[in-house]
């Protein structure tokens, strides 16, 4: 009996685990911007894609903590997930610019939902073709939606005018990376 119990604590500890690290990377994500911008000669997309390095990192680690992919795919995730947030961002950009009659609110809320999904899908995709990840659409489907919903934190954000700190990015980071753990943990070997 108490063999059960521990064993079922074990997967909800491990993913609260996931979720902290989630939130410690969304602190640590806007305090980079002062320090990238601070780079010398970085252009284009590459300094966004900077940003994302505390939630790559974690990302790294649940590929190879959750997963039986090899240290490269791991690796090749981490990407992934700089290249998924340079994604988002250039989504929420892009329809910001396209809903201009609505409301700043509004803009912001839909600027959020479309950057969380884009973010969040490219992840999926593109974790989903390394060797080991979850190819059932089903094992994607709440981090999908996690994404999606705590992207819309994104007006919460703006109308608190918050610039160095943010409620968009913990929340977003930690319930992606624990949905993240839940997919690859379909295709773990028992």
């Amino acid at each position: 009996m108490t063999e059960t119990i521990a064993s079922t604590d074990t997967p909800r500890n491990s993913l609260l685990m996931v979720a902290a690290g989630g939130v410690l990377a969304g602190i640590l994500t806007p305090l980079l911007v002062p320090l990238i911008d601070r780079i010398n000669g970085t252009r284009g997309d590459f300094p966004i894609a900077l940003v994302a390095i505390p939630f790559a990192i974690l990302v790294l680690i649940l590929l190879r903590r959750f997963s039986p992919n090899p240290w490269w795919a791991a690796a090749t995730a981490a990407i992934v997930t700089m290249i998924a947030f340079v994604g988002a961002v250039k989504a929420a950009i892009w329809i910001d610019g396209q809903a201009g009659d609505a409301t700043r609110a509004v803009r912001n809320i839909l600027a959020g939902l479309a950057g969380g999904f884009t973010g969040a899908a490219i992840m999926a995709l593109g974790i989903s073709l390394l060797p080991a990840g979850p190819r059932d659409a089903v094992a994607w489907l709440p981090m999908l939606l996690t994404g999606t919903l705590a992207g819309a934190l994104l007006a919460l954000d703006n109308a608190l005018e918050l610039d160095l700190t943010s409620v968009l990015y913990p929340v977003w980071q930690a319930g992606v990376a624990a949905a993240l753990a839940m997919a690859l943990r379909r295709t773990k070997p028992a």
